[in-house]
């Protein structure tokens, strides 16, 4: 367990790779014995910082949904981080520059809670606490390294969950449905970069029922003091894997009945 110097330092550290646009070390390198109970706190920290200089939470987003980057990470569970009103971006919108270091997109459902929703729930009382169910788009971004270029060790839960769960930012889209009027399981993306497909997807990825990350977000975040809220955006996972988006990507996420969401990086 990592003292409270050591989770400032930590904290710290992530704000200034983000603040000045650049990668540090992998925190499990530096802290070789951090834990997720850590990586949570380094998390909580940072975010702490942000809402102290006026930004404000809208939400949560889940990580590490489906099987494939749970078996990478060596873990039998997802991950979370939080939605701040700076990550938000306007359907179509153009992300400057100098805004992130290496960004990647993923393609989701969000929910757009009705009511709050805490811990107990199952499957039914997170579509009965959901107003809509709409396509997104995540934007993932890496303060932390992805290999350590010395010993080659990647990233691993530890350094991912330190840095707010790889997110960044986020663009809701498309065309906002009532969770009881659409199988989510079945809810499809087809997203390509530069009019290009390069990924697609069910949302039956996303531990077979999107709805189902809800369920374990009600209960992590009620440990921690925390709930999810009415009003609140909740990125469900990703239906696909994580696309490169390099200067001059242009992203869009067909979802079919469900409408496009897209953007531009320039």
């Amino acid at each position: 367990m990592l003292n409270d110097l050591e989770i400032e330092a930590a904290a710290q550290a992530l704000a200034g790779a983000e603040r000045e646009r650049r990668q540090i070390g992998l925190l499990s390198l530096r802290y070789p014995g951090i834990g997720m109970g850590d990586a949570y706190r380094i998390q909580e920290r940072w975010v702490a910082a942000k809402l102290a200089d006026g930004d404000r939470q809208v939400g949560w987003k889940i990580g590490l949904t489906s099987r494939a980057m749970q078996q990478a990470l060596a873990i039998e569970m997802p991950d979370s981080g939080y939605l701040l009103e700076s990550m938000r971006f306007e359907d179509g919108a153009t992300v400057p520059p100098d805004r992130f270091i290496q960004p990647r997109v993923e393609a989701e459902l969000a929910f757009v809670m009705k009511t709050d929703l805490g811990p107990g729930a199952g499957v039914h009382d997170v579509l009965e606490a959901t107003a809509y169910v709409a396509p997104v788009l995540e934007i993932l971004d890496t303060r932390v390294e992805r290999r350590d270029a010395g010993t080659g060790r990647l990233r691993n839960v530890c350094d991912t969950i330190a840095d707010n769960a790889a997110n960044a930012g986020f663009v809701l889209g498309g065309r906002p449905v009532r969770p009881d009027l659409v199988d989510m399981r079945w809810c499809g993306a087809i997203v390509s970069r530069n009019a290009t497909v390069e990924e697609t997807g069910l949302g039956a990825a996303v531990l077979n029922q999107p709805a189902r990350g809800l369920v374990w977000l009600a209960q992590r975040l009620a440990a921690g003091g925390h709930r999810i809220e009415a009003g609140q955006v909740i990125l469900s996972g990703s239906l696909i894997r994580a696309i490169e988006c390099p200067p001059g990507s242009t992203i869009t996420a067909d979802f079919g009945p469900l409408g496009s969401v897209a953007c531009h990086f320039a």
